[in-house]
């Protein structure tokens, strides 16, 4: 299987969303347009332009950067799946383990995502503190990723005690890499240590 620097189309992200915990969702939900998704939480795409929010398109040209031992795939635009590749090698020669827990997502995904939520009961200011809304997501440009390394819960705010967290806060901007959600962010999402977005500069490519 190719990876960085061989040109995929987006391949549909279905399985286990490490993200959120839900497992795939069955036939009758797929495709769900991020329109539908608004309509039923009563809301509308000027209500997350008002709270600063950009929209954001899905990658058409992705790069496998990784495949999980369940046979997850991730994938990323090239420059930052070349971008990720040397600083996860960085990483590894400092004697830090980096790993990626999602990437690419496409806004129809993140629709499903936000209905499986809603769904589940969860009211909408607290599914949109945690969860981009569809079109609205990082993670539909290819170029964003949550991370973690061994020893520590996936997505969570503990990762930022670990040494592998540490060492991204100090070399990550040389690789292009930025953590987009600080705390107290101006977008209103909660804390995301995990979360980092390739900006186009850096040491690679």
């Amino acid at each position: 299987m190719r990876g960085c620097g061989s040109s995929w189309q987006a391949l549909h992200e279905f399985g286990v969303d490490a993200a959120v915990g839900y497992v795939s969702v069955i036939s009758d939900t797929m495709d769900v347009s991020p329109t539908t998704v608004f309509q039923e939480l009563g809301l509308s795409e000027e209500f997350f332009e008002q709270r600063g929010l950009l929209r954001f398109e899905d990658a058409d040209e992705l790069d496998v950067v990784q495949t999980d031992e369940n046979g997850r795939i991730h994938e990323l635009v090239t420059n930052a799946c070349e971008a990720w590749q040397a600083m996860k090698e960085a990483a590894l020669i400092a004697g830090h383990e980096i790993f990626i827990v999602s990437a690419f997502r496409s806004a129809s995904r993140q629709a499903e995502i936000v209905r499986a939520k809603h769904l589940s009961g969860i009211g909408n200011d607290e599914i949109f503190a945690v969860s981009a809304p569809p079109g609205y997501s990082e993670h539909h440009t290819g170029r964003a990723i949550d991370v973690s390394t061994p020893g520590y819960p996936v997505l969570e705010e503990e990762f930022e005690q670990s040494e592998a967290f540490s060492w991204l806060e100090e070399n990550a901007v040389s690789f292009g890499f930025s953590m987009t959600y600080p705390r107290d962010n101006k977008f209103g999402f909660i804390y995301e240590p995990w979360h980092w977005s390739y900006t186009g500069s850096g040491k690679v490519p």
